[in-house]
């Protein structure tokens, strides 16, 4: 597309505005197209439709008249009525194959009512409003069909190349191949080639040439190999001297009806298919108006009813000729609309020329066209999403068998690759790491994880890994299942029952519905969900950007209010029963001290929801000392969360990396003033640096983040209250270090007084 057909969106001229293409003068408010740019992208167009028509036609073994009437209907039909603006519609290569196979099965003329019908179809599917329920067809399988099609097309014009005639199946033209090029026609052969070699160099060779430049290639090639073959004696298109005369209307079959409906259905399907992914396609090259799939089909279905009783190919809307109208600088449906004009003028007036084409010298061209539909960029895409087998048994499909087998074929391979990424199931048994030393402490916990869909598929598999936990061991179960049927539930609560009888515990913790928990509390199983694609909501790094299908991060000058709606659209649905329950309430188990920095968050490292965590945060996770001063809200929140909301425990949890204890260990860095509310604070961390640097420390920040802790749970035993509770073993402390570079969370041994990984983990 030019560069001026971009800009016309956003440039306001003078004296007018410029709005989809169209100039508004306020002195003549009717719009006036942009006939000049219209009429230039149409004769492009027309230049390249001319010889694909011809090509198309004499490849589907129909009369050669038959590609300029569809082109012609397809064109003019589609352009008025069609809601793609800018497609352009006409015989395509995607249909020479299903077209070759009805006319060898029902003769030319039912093949004429066969696009009739199938038009039929398409308006249905138009009308019904079905157009991107098509679009749901996997990629895999729609590029393995164009795939098959593609080389369908080589192999049967090789043999119209080398002389002979295009045969009935790919299989069979594949077969016999090695025998024609035995007894190839010279002269054919070596047109065909040169038009194959010109198609592919006319790119490079332009660049020389001038104002010739713009010459598309499927003409250039076309018109310089007929005046090359004008002194050898070869087969030529057939083309009677008054077109009208070569028109043959649709007749009725003379056998039975169902494959003719077959041949119906797959017409309809593979034309709207193909019409949709040109006008999806088409779309991304241009800033104009979208396309109305919907209404396009209509226009197809009309364009296709009137091109069969006119005795024409069956049309869709081509990528090939849509690509090139877009880069010529089409503006509005006109361009579709006129290129047929031209051609219906080319072909009336021009007989005589378009009689002396070699039939070779098409079957170069669709060589060309057919390998152009085998796209490996396509299969690559494919293997990356795992769904290669699709492609590659689609393609064998369509080239062995048939168009519509092939499809079939492919969809069930995708329906089977579907299915099984539906119900696959993760289970996983990890024992526990081998003790360090043999004493008596308690046994660690196997852990039982369960993700995915468990249904009665993975019984089989959830029996056998579960075999291997040993009889008494303490166990963990790890439920994130997005559905678990009954086969699956009951076979894991007869584990469970079992498991307790032997002596063993299972310790059972979920994430999202509370699934097996209800079933093992005598409950009934909750109707399932499946969750949300990706990981929870508020585990989604908004403050720096989001990266969807490649684009750029999206930075917001708000991005709090970024996160506020992908809470709304994604983790509201799914708490929204649990802060249902807590509204009236709170009941945390936990009061978690840490710090105020903005990479340690409470609720993900301990893996907890709404209600649980009665959190304060303040810089460097201090707790002054009762006896420090008055109206501290850290003391404030300690009381109440022990007083009056009952906490068991009280967690300190520092972190590495922590500013905080950096400027205690680098006062004259600059990073705390000496005014200001902040010198005051870090004050009640004077002791956890006395107490560092008594132990020998120096400058490691990460160790005294970790002494800080300790130091902190003293001063919390200074408080009567917490003193109290926890001597009457009401209440427990527990100190704790998140390592932000290994997403770790440590411990504090009250024993050995060092920092590890909890039992388990």
């Amino acid at each position: 597309m030019s560069e001026d057909s971009t800009s016309t969106a956003t440039v306001t001229p003078p004296g007018g505005t410029r709005l989809d293409g169209l100039q508004i003068n306020p002195e003549n408010p009717a719009p006036q197209p942009h006939w000049r740019a219209d009429i230039e992208a149409s004769l492009v167009v027309f230049l390249v439709a001319l010889p694909l028509s011809l090509g198309i036609a004499v490849a589907s073994g129909a009369p050669v008249v038959a590609g300029i009437i569809a082109a012609v209907v397809g064109g003019i039909v589609t352009g008025l009525i069609g809601g793609a603006p800018l497609q352009v519609t006409g015989p395509a290569a995607g249909l020479t194959a299903v077209v070759a196979g009805l006319v060898s099965e029902h003769g030319w003329r039912v093949t004429c009512l066969i696009t009739v019908l199938a038009g039929i179809v398409q308006i249905g599917f138009g009308l019904t409003r079905v157009a991107r329920a098509a679009l749901a067809i996997s990629p895999a399988v729609v590029h393995g069909m164009l795939a098959g099609i593609g080389l369908t097309i080589v192999v049967g014009q090789l043999h119209v190349l080398l002389g002979g005639d295009s045969r009935s199946s790919a299989l069979e033209s594949m077969l016999h191949l090695p025998g024609q090029i035995l007894t190839l026609h010279t002269a054919s052969a070596l047109l065909g080639l040169g038009t194959i070699a010109l198609n592919l160099l006319w790119p490079r060779v332009t660049r020389f040439l001038g104002p010739l430049r713009t010459v598309p290639a499927p003409l250039a090639s076309v018109t310089l190999m007929t005046l090359a073959s004008l002194p050898f004696t070869v087969e030529r298109v057939d083309l009677p001297g008054n077109l009208l005369t070569a028109v043959q209307l649709p007749e009725l079959p003379a056998t039975s009806w169902f494959p003719v409906a077959v041949g119906v259905i797959t017409v309809a399907l593979v034309a709207s298919v193909e019409t949709l992914l040109s006008s999806v396609a088409v779309d991304k090259m241009h800033g104009g108006r979208r396309a109305d799939l919907d209404r396009e089909l209509i226009g197809q279905g009309s364009a296709n009813i009137l091109s069969g009783l006119a005795g024409g190919l069956p049309v869709t809307g081509v990528i090939v000729r849509s690509a090139t109208n877009v880069r010529a600088g089409a503006r509005t449906k006109w361009s579709a609309v006129l290129h047929s004009v031209w051609v219906a003028l080319f072909s009336v007036v021009l007989v005589s020329v378009v009689k002396q084409i070699p039939l070779s010298v098409l079957a170069g061209l669709l060589v060309v066209i057919g390998l152009g539909l085998v796209n490996l960029g396509h299969l690559r895409s494919a293997h990356r999403h795992g769904e290669g087998a699709v492609w590659v048994v689609t393609l064998a499909g369509v080239l062995l068998l048939n168009l519509l087998e092939g499809v079939l074929l492919g969809l069930v391979v995708a329906l089977g690759f579907a299915a099984r990424r539906s119900i696959r199931a993760h289970v996983q048994v990890i024992a526990p790491p081998r003790r360090g030393t043999e004493d008596d402490e308690e046994p660690r916990s196997w852990r039982v994880v369960l993700a995915g869909t468990l249904t009665f598929v993975a019984v089989p598999k959830l029996a056998r890994r579960l075999g291997a936990v040993p009889a008494g061991a303490p166990v963990r179960l790890e439920l994130e299942v997005d559905y678990l049927d009954q086969a699956a539930s009951e076979h894991l609560l007869d584990w469970v029952a079992g498991h307790r009888r032997g002596g063993g515990t299972v310790d059972l913790r979920e994430q999202g519905a509370p699934v097996l928990s209800e079933l093992l509390g005598g409950g009934k199983l909750p109707r399932q969900r499946v969750l949300a694609d990706g990981p929870p909501a508020s585990v989604a790094p908004w403050n720096h950007g989001r990266l969807e299908m490649g684009a750029e991060p999206a930075r917001s000058r708000l991005p709090v209010l970024d996160g506020v709606g992908t809470f709304h659209d994604r983790l509201a649905p799914r708490i929204r029963g649990v802060l249902h329950g807590l509204r009236e309430k709170q009941s945390p188990c936990t009061l978690f001290i840490t710090c105020a920095d903005s990479r340690v968050v409470p609720n993900l490292i301990t893996h907890s929801g709404p209600g649980d965590l009665f959190t304060v945060r303040n810089v460097g996770n201090l707790v002054p000392l009762p006896d420090s001063g008055a109206g501290d809200s850290t003391l404030a929140a300690v009381e109440y969360a022990v007083g009056v909301l009952g906490v068991t425990t009280i967690a300190v949890c520092g972190h590495s990396g922590c500013g905080a204890m950096r400027a205690l260990l680098e006062p004259d860095d600059g990073a705390v003033g000496a005014v200001g509310a902040l010198p005051g604070w870090l004050e009640h961390a004077t002791d956890s640096v006395e107490t560092y640097r008594e132990q020998g420390g120096s400058a490691d920040v990460g160790a005294l983040a970790q002494v800080n802790v300790v130091v902190q749970l003293r001063h919390l035993m200074e408080h009567p209250l917490v003193r109290q509770r926890v001597g009457n073993g009401e209440l427990e402390l527990v100190g704790m270090f998140f390592d932000i570079g290994e997403a770790e969370v440590r411990v504090l041994d009250p024993r050995s007084g060092e920092f590890s990984p909890p039992a388990g983990a």
